[in-house]
């Protein structure tokens, strides 16, 4: 296939009625499900704008998981220390390397918004699709609440000390919905310019503190080991082997979310190309950003104290310049939270938009406006988000939200959904060997069954966690309920989308991948032939 910047082709809209050959109503019964087709109107009331290239897509990325870096992380040195949290840390670089190769070339071969709900749905079927495409949800509406939690933090202790005013808890998590409802609804080119510029802020911020951390003496080496082991235990692993099983949730944290840009593919110019190469370098990014923090904050403020810090990152600058100056820090470091914030809220958007496009979803969810944003499904995981956040905490306070019931949530929902995406990658080589791959993980099926064997660890991980049994809970209510809404209702109502056209059909003579890319002109598009597609 041509390298995709020698195209000369037209825009092609976001979302196209599923084929020329079908009728409007027209309907289709297929595995135990029920499609219509339907009629361009339909489409044209849920359309997306094309928006980014590759630093776009390189902040967006980084913007959705750069706030693991600020606040979260640091309970996995309650449960395993700091050498514990490292060795987790070093496991999870593996697991997202495997699951990041494979996506990007599920991604290239499907670029729809759908993401992971239609590389399962292509995979394994509308069920196996309406699972993970749930477990995605589940995971970026939560994730989105832990951020809001976390962020209503640092701004209640920025103002109070600047201003000495404080607000209660719910009404900063109010303005933080409203406004990155509103951010996240003004335009694709809004969000994608914001993320470009809160990603490097907060990258700066990070660095700062790193040289700040080395440079004026409150770092130490003994500071990362003063958690007093357990009988049989060491400095390095006080509390054994086992425990390194729980931080990974928690490690998690340094890379939740980078798995969103396939969420962003009908807003890119250039998914195909584009998307894997973001990946890339969001993924370098977030590696070194990790490690200097778990290094650097833990040896500043010492790993007993870290394991219990709701503001890890602040805490430290406090350590190093004392409370005065580090409220103006923490105004800066707060940024690095409403990054991820933005990120995290663009994906639980486009994925309920993909979800609700197809019919699994109420359909009203997908309608985008005038703005081609999904505005109604913003507004609807922040009502859901802030409702859980409310919830959580009238019943369970500060502890039950941070440490075992919304956080773990949406780990738990990641850990689902990368299994089920790595399982559809080995699923997808197997069943269509002759689909389009311009793109080739270089790990090929050894990267997705590593990632699959840590995913399953993780999930093991939680089973075995009691700290763990409210979020395991409340995530079985929420799929008992959704499968049986879904079983009843939902399975006769699902539409031919693009995601689902392209399953039906084996990913053959449907998607033609070189009319995906949009030649105008935007500032951020790489110049040719920085990827060089594989062939098949």
């Amino acid at each position: 296939m041509a390298d995709q910047s020698d195209r000369q082709s037209p825009q092609p809209t976001a979302a196209s009625p599923a084929s020329p050959s079908t009728q409007s109503g027209e309907v289709t019964k297929v595995g135990g499900v029920t499609y219509r087709t339907a009629d361009t109107e339909y489409f044209e009331k849920r359309q997306l704008k094309r928006a980014a290239g590759i630093f776009g897509l390189w902040g967006l990325a980084v913007g959705a998981v750069v706030s693991g870096n600020f606040s979260g992380w640091n309970f996995g040195v309650d449960f395993a220390g700091f050498g514990g949290m490292f060795i987790a840390y070093a496991i999870l670089i593996v697991m997202y390397y495997g699951l990041i190769f494979s996506i990007n070339e599920m991604a290239a071969a499907m670029p729809h918004t759908g993401g992971a709900y239609s590389f399962a749905r292509a995979a394994m079927g509308p069920y196996a699709g309406f699972v993970t495409g749930l477990a995605e949800t589940i995971e970026y509406v939560a994730t989105t609440a832990v951020i809001v939690y976390f962020s209503s933090g640092y701004a209640d202790a920025v103002v109070s000390q600047l201003l000495g005013v404080d607000l209660p808890k719910p009404v900063w998590w109010l303005i933080l919905y409203t406004i990155f409802v509103a951010l996240n609804s003004s335009g694709a080119a809004v969000s994608f310019r914001f993320a470009i510029l809160v990603s490097i802020i907060s990258i700066v911020i990070l660095l700062v503190f790193s040289a700040m951390a080395l440079f004026s003496g409150a770092f130490s080496w003994d500071s990362l080991f003063n958690i007093v082991p357990d009988a049989g235990g060491s400095a390095f692993l006080p509390h054994g082997f086992l425990p390194i099983l729980f931080a990974l949730p928690f490690a998690m944290w340094f890379f939740l979310g980078i798995e969103e840009l396939p969420l962003a593919a009908e807003e890119a110019h250039n998914p195909v190309r584009d998307i894997p190469k973001a990946a890339l370098w969001a993924r370098f990014t977030l590696v070194v950003t990790g490690l200097l923090v778990l290094v650097l904050n833990t040896g500043v403020l010492g790993a007993e104290t870290t394991a219990s810090a709701s503001e890890p990152l602040l805490d430290g600058f406090r350590a190093i310049v004392g409370d005065g100056l580090a409220a103006v820090l923490a105004l800066f470091a707060l940024v690095g939270l409403l990054a991820s914030l933005q990120g995290i809220m663009f994906a639980y958007g486009r994925n309920m938009y993909s979800l609700s496009r197809a019919g699994y979803y109420p359909k009203f969810l997908s309608l985008t406006g005038r703005t081609q944003t999904p505005w109604v499904a913003l507004i609807a995981g922040a009502v859901i988000g802030f409702c859980a956040l409310v919830g959580v905490d009238l019943a369970g306070g500060e502890g039950g939200i941070a440490g075992a019931v919304v956080l773990n949530i949406a780990a738990w929902g990641a850990v689902v959904a990368y299994l089920m995406q790595m399982v559809s990658f080995l699923v997808l080589r197997k069943r269509f060997p002759n689909a389009k791959r311009p793109y080739k993980s270089p790990w090929g099926n050894f990267g997705a069954i590593i990632a699959a064997f840590i995913s399953a660890l993780i999930f093991l991980g939680f089973l075995l966690n009691p700290d763990y049994l409210p979020a395991i809970i409340a995530i079985i209510v929420i799929y008992a309920v959704m499968l049986i809404t879904f079983w009843l209702w939902g399975r006769h109502r699902l539409i031919l989308s693009p995601e689902e056209e392209y399953a039906l059909s084996g990913g053959l003579d449907v998607v033609n991948l070189d009319d995906l890319v949009d030649d105008g002109e935007h500032n951020d598009k790489p110049s040719e032939g920085e990827v060089s597609p594989a062939r098949d």
